[in-house]
């Protein structure tokens, strides 16, 4: 872990941004990663609905439905392991978007 010295901010601005996107891991600046493998997943199960032709309710269906557990499945582990809080809000954001998803796939 680097020296939490070497990132004292100089004036309050400062300050509110190391709290929101300095990593409580390793001290950088992070705001956006890689997608892991449940969002990788997400990502590739919106552009299937996207090819998939209309008339195959029943695929889109489960894709809709393999879109929604995966894009829970990244939000509940940023929400819990977000390594810093623009990361956790970015998973309380995904579990909003899945709440809204579910209530719209039932209703």
């Amino acid at each position: 872990m680097t020296d939490p010295a070497a990132h004292s901010p100089s004036n309050k601005a400062e300050a509110a941004f190391d709290w929101c996107f300095r990593s409580r891991e390793d001290g950088r600046i992070t705001i956006a990663q890689l997608p892991n493998p449940a969002l990788w997943i997400f990502l590739a199960t919106v552009v299937l609905r996207r090819v998939v032709p209309d008339e195959q309710e029943g695929a889109l269906e489960v894709l809709a439905w393999v879109g929604l557990a995966a894009l829970a499945w990244w939000a509940l582990d940023e929400l819990i392991r977000g390594c810093n809080p623009w990361r956790r809000l970015l998973g309380v954001g995904g579990c909003i978007a899945v709440v809204l998803g579910v209530i719209a796939r039932l209703s």
